[in-house]
Order: C-alpha cells, then structure tokens, then sequence
C-alpha cells in the first residue's frame, strides 16, 4: 500500500475515517515499523524498578523488552531475545536478577545487556566468537516523565517532552497532585480483547459522547440519591450529594500532536463517582495542596479521560492507566495500573485499589461495557461490505478554538470528535512521513488549519 493510498482512509478535514485502518493486515505491520517503531512508548513506573537489579517485562508494540535498573540508577530497555536463536530470555513477569539466561542454549546476559557467558564457548566456538558483539538489542532513546518511564527506537524522534507537548499539562494533572509523585499500588491486570488498537486508544482519547449511552446502566446504579449519600450503600460510598458527574458544568476536549483529553468543570473538590468514600475524602482533604501544585481546573478535574498517542491511556479519579498493547489487526492485550499518590495513606491505596478493580478492572463494570461495543464493531468489519463503509467523525467539526484562560491546546466542547481526528491525522502523518521534522510540520500545519477554519 503506497502513501497516497493510506492518505486516502483518513480524511481529517472533513472527517471521515474508512474502516481498514481497523483490519488490514498489510496495514498492521506497516503500523509496527511506522508508529510503533518511532514514538515514544509507556513501559514502566520508576516504583516498579526501585533497586539494581530490578527488571520490568513488557513490550513495545509487538516486541518483547525487559526494563532494568542499572547499578548507577539508570535506566536501560533491552529486547527480550537472545542473539543466538531468538529465544526469549525472562519469561518472569518482573523480579531482581544478576543476569538473565537463555532457557535454550544458556547464553547468558549481565543486566547492561552485555553478553557474559556461552555454554561450551572454547570447544564449539574455538575461541572464534567475539562476546562484545553479541550482546542485547537496546532501545536509544529511554526518558523518565514524573515516574513514567518511556522509550523510543528511533534516535531522530524528538525529546519525550516536545513529543508530549501540551498534553503534558493534562499529564500532569494525574501524576503531579502532591509532593512525592507517584506509585504503582498492586500487580498488573492483564486481559485480551478481540478488537483493534486503535478503537481503544480512540476512546480514551476523544470520546465522550458514548458514556451516557454505554454506561447507562452503571449510571442509572450510581446516580446521586439519598441511598447514595457517603453514609450510604456501598457502591455509591463515593458520592457526595452533587457528585462530579452530576454538576459537570461543560467541558473541554484538547487535542495536540494525536494525543487527546476530555473533561468537566465542577464546582468543588467532588471525587469521581466511581471511588470508594476513603478516597474521595482523600481527595478532599488534598485539595489545597493540589491546587497549590496545578491550579484549580486541573485540581478539581477528577473525570477526565486521556490518551497519549499512541497506546498510552489513564483516567483522573479512577486512577486506571494502561496500555493497549498491539496483537494484530483484531486483537489488544490490555495491561492495567493503578497509580496513587505516594504520600497518601496505605488505607486510602487500599480503597483505590479496589475501587479501581471495580470500575475498570478485568470484570469492571464499566470495562466490560467499553470491550464489549469494541469487540462487536470488530465483529462487523469481518463484512465485505462493512469494510467499505466510511465511518462519521464530524462530531463539532469547524467549533475549534484556542482558549485564553490557561487550557492549552485545540480545544473544544467536550462532546466533540476534535481529538479523535487529531488522532487519526497523526496516524495518516506517522505511517506516511518520512522523517520527524515532516511528521511535526504536517501536525502544526493541520493544528493552524483547523483552528484557521
């Protein structure tokens, strides 16, 4: 497939998206070399890795790499292969090791990637076989972000902060509420949804619109009554009498770069109404502090959703982030974190941690309304002819604008398709431009376009 064919699926200005973006095969490896071989991608949290030692296995797009904790305290990303046969080395989640050991042929590695010993090496390779060649594929280009640790193939990429641009400051809104940052409470929760990258990185980024309609039942469960006050039952524990979801006094949706965040203002410090009564008390009582830190929209912005192009997703309040990790044309691996406050109390990660799992873990009762309609469209474009069918993204197409009170970005009203085709534009650019500065000025002059519009 030629660049002006791909140009042809995505029609930004006008939005319009065909659906083989979500299906080709062709199209999905062109993907792994194009976006995911050149962007910059979430692997970590530093609280993963603290000591020497430390090892995180996770992938970047489709490839396997392990994240080390160097004896200096760097940070080194290495693919998770051996360069005798290919084979996987750790098959461990994560864990503490000197050096990792091809199950194989038992190459062995030192944790800088080094190529430390070979079964046998005198009598089967006489002495021939130069170690210093041989040792771990590395990824160049490793950055830290406010505890997310993130890396990038491709040497010509621009430094992780120029590649966040403002979504830095939505970014910032989840991990920077208190003096200490962030952690990661519990494990990893990981799934598999039969549906593409894309739908899920999508709605996190842009799509506001299908929460009343997806999540009516839950919403119907947890709207705010008198059984539901924080003295209440259980499930609405987390509810004050006018909750966020409730006095939601309009929003914002941005849109910069491909990435994409949503929000409502509200009034006061109310949790998302989602969480247990420990955490929204939690979040009350922080309140000043995180106003000091970030102002009061991002403060009191407790029901955003976020996406950082490409697979990078989180959701203020829930403090849900994950991954949509790439298994094909039709299929995800969803990888789950709950991030919390460090310097919050442990009872209150505790309450985060299950209201977390609630909402949006494996069997969350919002996470299983989201995969299914993910996972039905995917069903459809199994149709000759549905695959045919452009799709509408015209959503407050041409209401674009640039704010003058400190919300940065393209923005607009927060039931808007405005990032979602902010989105699909730097897709279009990364899987036909041929170099990052072609890529950054194919998206600054589609930014200036729309808002010229």
């Amino acid at each position: 497939m030629d660049d002006d064919q791909i140009r042809s699926l995505v029609d930004s200005r006008n939005g319009t998206v065909k659906p083989a973006i979500y299906s080709d095969a062709q199209l999905y490896e062109l993907e792994l070399e194009r976006v995911f071989g050149r962007t910059w991608l979430f692997l970590a949290h530093e609280s993963q890795i603290p000591n020497p030692g430390d090892f995180f296995n996770t992938f970047m797009g489709e490839d396997p790499v392990l994240v080390v904790r160097q004896k200096d305290g760097s940070v080194q990303v290495m693919m998770n292969q051996c360069r005798h046969r290919g084979m996987k080395l750790c098959h461990a989640d994560s864990g503490n090791t000197k050096a990792f050991t091809c199950p194989y042929h038992g190459w062995a590695y030192q944790v800088d990637g080094a190529l430390q010993s070979v079964p046998l090496e005198k009598e089967a390779y006489r002495g021939k076989l130069d170690k210093s060649k041989w040792g771990l594929i590395k990824a160049p280009r490793v950055e830290n972000y406010k505890g997310l640790i993130f890396a990038n193939w491709d040497e010509s990429a621009p430094d992780l902060t120029t590649y966040l641009g403002d979504m830095a400051w939505y970014l910032d809104g989840f991990l920077d509420r208190r003096e200490g940052g962030t952690e990661v409470v519990g494990g990893v929760h990981k799934w598999m949804i039969d549906c593409n990258w894309k739908f899920a990185a999508e709605q996190f980024c842009s799509d506001q619109y299908h929460a009343p309609y997806t999540h009516a039942s839950a919403i119907q469960v947890l709207a705010p009554t008198p059984q539901n006050k924080p003295d209440g039952s259980p499930l609405g524990d987390g509810q004050t009498e006018r909750p966020a979801w409730a006095n939601g006094l309009g929003g914002v949706q941005f849109a910069g770069k491909g990435h994409g965040s949503a929000f409502f203002f509200t009034e006061n410090a109310d949790a998302n109404v989602w969480v247990g009564g420990e955490v929204s008390a939690y979040f009350r009582e922080t309140y000043p502090e995180a106003e000091a830190r970030l102002g009061k929209v991002r403060a009191l912005r407790l029901a955003g959703h976020n996406t950082m192009f490409p697979t990078l997703s989180w959701l203020n309040g829930t403090q849900t982030l994950r991954v949509w990790h790439p298994r094909g044309p039709g299929r995800i691996e969803v990888w789950v974190f709950c991030i919390a406050d460090k310097a919050a109390p442990p009872e209150v990660k505790e309450a985060l941690k299950k209201s977390h799992a609630r909402a949006f873990g494996p069997a969350g009762f919002l996470e299983q309304d989201d995969s299914e309609n993910w996972i039905e469209v995917q069903k459809v474009l199994r149709g000759h002819k549905a695959r045919q069918t452009d799709f509408c993204m015209q959503m407050g197409l041409g209401f674009e604008e640039r704010r003058e009170d400190g919300i940065p970005g393209i923005t607009n009203g927060t039931f808007a398709e405005t990032a979602a085709r902010g989105f699909y534009q730097r897709w279009v650019d990364l899987m036909t431009g041929k170099s990052w500065n072609e890529i950054e000025a194919a998206g600054a002059a589609w930014e200036q376009e729309v808002i010229d519009a």
